[in-house]
């Protein structure tokens, strides 16, 4: 039976188109024009929010079925169940890692230039309003060992309802573990499966043809809305977030590529019009799918994709950790509360178990910040106020941040496996084609006494 056609095989068409027919080109053109129209009209930016929402909803609705068909079928095509724990084994210890050199990248960053010094709020004369006192309301419900509890779904109907990308995870899990027990009696349900995530490739082709309308739609609303002046009242730490992330990326991240003897730049370059499209959105949950897609034409494996980059979506968001240390910390500044060494080291504790689990969650960032004050008490949980105006802007750059450590991290655990062609992967990046390599075919059982394969029994 033939193999269903490969879920790559549109960017690499997309690969040969001149650059001004290029996606990226589009959705930074609409990002342009977006933001033109929201400084020029703000009354028609704001107005335009059902574009850039509908966009993004329209993207959501087809993450969990291609989260649940990737994970199962990369599960459906591993010679051994023992592949797909060491896998995901090996991607939760390098998420716990990564965040937590993100979070100690922000301390320092927030330590050594100080945004906050000499602002003098008084904690007393700020008040927790709106959406920002529902975030507070959920933080202080919120406990440390909440993506535990959370990661099993009351039905496995209502994880793909909510979207919890987390939840669908687990479940995707399990299905893909038992059809991969039963043996010859799921192989055909795992060539659907195969079959499957090209139909839904092809909607998410469809889908992807409104990036730059949706784009366009999002960022007039953002400038329309908030108002470009928004960007230069908390400028220096606005400013300090964006080149912390920065350094973060080109050099941390960097220095993870080079170690795998990888080009950074090339691979931002690769991955950028994922980037122009969480850039125009502010949401990474709208590159997912095409991300999974560009890392299986690197040659990366199908299960490791499936498992490391979902995954990595809830417990590998760089750009949130290095948020949370830099606005705990700003606020603190801000309000003329005092932390000594050892408190910053207990906000960066309880950040790494509160920042787990919340991405895809509208206001993470915010619940993950006052879920942590709330839990050490000395930093005030109402400071969050001083940086609430602009969370907005800051949002993109944390979606960026984590879209480039997600597909740094899914290559080290490609590497760690030993599945990681290094050589293809620079011929890739080198010329911006995706082309996966072939997944290994099941060696027949050889006989050790005639060294000739062994015979099958038959089911007659």
């Amino acid at each position: 039976m033939a193999a269903p056609a490969t879920c790559t095989s549109e960017p690499a068409e997309a690969a040969h188109k001149p650059w001004y027919r290029q996606l990226y080109c589009w959705v930074l053109t609409a990002i342009v024009t977006g933001v033109l129209t929201g400084w020029l009209w703000p009354g028609v930016g704001t107005a335009l929010e059902p574009v850039g929402t509908t966009f993004v909803a329209a993207i959501k609705m087809l993450i969990t079925p291609i989260v649940f068909l990737t994970v199962v079928a990369g599960i459906g095509s591993v010679d051994s169940l023992g592949r797909v724990g060491r896998v995901g084994l090996k991607s939760l210890l390098y998420f716990q890692a990564g965040t937590l050199v993100a979070l100690l990248v922000g301390l320092v960053a927030v330590n050594v230039f100080q945004p906050g010094a000499g602002v003098h709020a008084h904690p007393g004369d700020l008040h927790l309003e709106g959406d920002a006192s529902q975030y507070v309301k959920d933080g202080q419900n919120q406990d440390w060992w909440h993506f535990l509890t959370d990661l099993v779904p009351s039905s496995a109907v209502g994880a793909f309802a909510e979207g919890d990308i987390l939840q669908v995870i687990f479940f995707s899990v399990l299905f893909g573990v038992a059809l991969k027990a039963v043996g010859p009696v799921g192989e055909p349900l795992v060539d659907g499966i195969q079959r499957l995530s090209s139909v839904i490739f092809k909607i998410l082709h469809y889908v992807m043809l409104a990036a730059p309308v949706g784009a366009f739609g999002a960022m007039a609303y953002t400038i329309g809305k908030y108002g470009i002046s928004t960007l230069t009242s908390l400028g220096r730490l606005i400013g300090l977030f964006y080149g912390t992330s920065a350094f973060f990326v080109i050099v941390v991240l960097g220095a993870v590529t080079a170690a795998l003897r990888l080009n950074i730049f090339r691979l931002l370059c690769y991955l950028r019009e994922e980037f122009f499209l969480v850039l125009g959105t502010s949401s990474s949950e709208s590159a997912l799918p095409r991300l999974m897609v560009k890392l299986e034409g690197l040659g990366i494996r199908r299960d490791i994709v499936g498992l490391t980059v979902p995954t990595g979506y809830s417990f590998n968001l760089d750009g949130s950790s290095i948020y949370l240390s830099l606005a705990a910390v700003y606020i603190a500044q801000a309000t003329d509360t005092p932390l000594s060494i050892g408190q910053q080291l207990s906000l960066l504790a309880v950040m790494i178990l509160a920042s787990k689990g919340s991405g895809g969650i509208t206001g993470a960032g915010f619940i993950a910040l006052a879920a942590t004050l709330s839990t050490v008490g000395t930093v005030p949980a109402a400071g969050i106020m001083l940086i609430f105006g602009i969370d907005k802007f800051m949002s993109e750059c944390r979606a960026l941040t984590n879209l480039a450590g997600n597909a740094v991290a899914t290559l080290v655990v490609a590497r760690w496996e030993k599945a990681l062609d290094t050589a293809h992967v620079v011929t890739v990046l080198r010329t911006g084609e995706p082309d996966p390599l072939p997944e290994p075919s099941p060696q027949p059982a050889v006989n050790p006494s005639t060294g000739l394969p062994a015979q099958q029994p038959s089911n007659v």
